[in-house]
């Protein structure tokens, strides 16, 4: 049986941090390895996540770069890259290795609801789920698993601010068709209820259009309000 690696970067978690690495200890009880990987962060985030963790490690501020820099300090078969954020489905685990060692198949992603106040997350959620089917694209949100060899042959995450997972996705599409696993993942819809639910839906929407269009990731991540931290 393959062995499972979960990798979780993080940045400015202390909120969310805690409850997300005690949902992960059933699966370090059934032998998977839990990675956190910080990029920096200012607050508690290290402090909470050391006791929970198998390792913390430093990274490269940047959620592709940390997600790599995680991946190499895994030791699993099969890398899962979950945010901090979301919450995994009952029996994820043995989802993921039953599913890939059973199919062609050499990576994926779970279907997601997104739990925020507004009723269009239901929507967004769906839409998601459809779009990601038809596709064959992943987003970070669906807790992407990646067979160690795909990870390599498809070059880890490219180092750009936004939409690596995209771009990783078209990469693994080269080496199989994901496997597009219907349990769904939890995400926290915290960035909806900040900024607005429909200013949100139409923001992503915008970034994932200009993205296809061939706008740079380093001008997409400004519009995101992504700014590189000094000092």
């Amino acid at each position: 049986m393959a062995s499972l690696s979960i990798i979780v970067p993080v940045l400015d978690e202390e909120a969310c941090i805690g409850a997300a690495l005690a949902a992960l200890a059933p699966y370090r009880a059934r032998g998977a390895e839990v990675i956190v990987a910080d990029g920096g962060s200012r607050d508690r985030t290290v402090a909470i996540a050391c006791p929970l963790a198998d390792r913390v490690i430093d990274a490269p501020r940047g959620r592709g770069a940390q997600m790599n820099e995680g991946a190499a300090a895994a030791s699993g078969d099969v890398l899962l890259f979950l945010h901090a954020d979301t919450v995994l489905p009952p029996d994820a685990g043995a989802l993921i290795l039953e599913g890939l060692r059973h199919t062609a198949w050499q990576w994926g992603r779970f279907d997601v609801r997104i739990e925020g106040r507004s009723p269009l997350l239901a929507v967004v959620s769906g839409f998601m789920n459809w779009r990601s089917l038809v596709t064959g694209i992943a987003t970070g949100d669906q807790a992407m698993f990646i067979t160690r060899a795909a990870f390599t042959a498809a070059g880890r995450f490219p180092d750009i601010p936004l939409m690596e997972d995209v771009a990783l996705s078209k990469r693994l599409k080269r080496v199989s068709r994901p496997l597009c696993l219907t349990a769904r993942v939890i995400v926290s819809g915290r960035r909806f209820d900040e900024r607005g639910a429909a200013r949100m839906i139409l923001l992503m929407w915008g970034l994932r259009l200009e993205y296809w269009l061939g706008v740079p990731p380093a001008a997409l991540a400004r519009r995101y309000g992504y700014a590189p931290r000094e000092g």
